[in-house]
């Protein structure tokens, strides 16, 4: 569940990728557009059953989401969580640059009047 802002997805989201795993995992997905918690857990040197429990969590986080295929389950990437937070961090960049550049005038005109 999310605010208005989004904060608990955009919580969630750097909780997620806060794990160099997690993050790994990200991208094997990314560039191989699906996978299953073995074939993951082939290309990383991490056990299955680590594969499985980090996979929850990116899909707690909205990151990845599974589908069931036979017997296994098939992870895609989902980039909606990811997305959101890269606007929240891009927005919170942009206040800051707005802040930084305020107290930049305000120190020159400072130097000015002090003249």
């Amino acid at each position: 569940m999310t605010d208005e802002h989004g904060a608990v997805e955009v919580d969630d989201v750097l909780a997620a990728m806060a794990d160099p795993t997690r993050r790994r995992l990200l991208d094997v997905l990314s560039a191989q557009g699906e996978a299953s918690a073995t074939t993951l857990a082939e290309r990383l040197p991490v056990s299955r059953q680590a594969i499985v429990k980090h996979l929850g969590v990116l899909e707690a986080a909205g990151l990845v989401c599974g589908r069931r295929v036979g017997r296994e389950v098939r992870y895609t990437v989902r980039p909606a969580a990811l997305t959101a937070t890269a606007q929240w961090m891009t927005a919170l960049a942009t206040d800051w640059d707005r802040r930084l550049a305020r107290i930049k005038r305000l120190a020159e005109a400072a130097e000015r009047d002090s003249r």
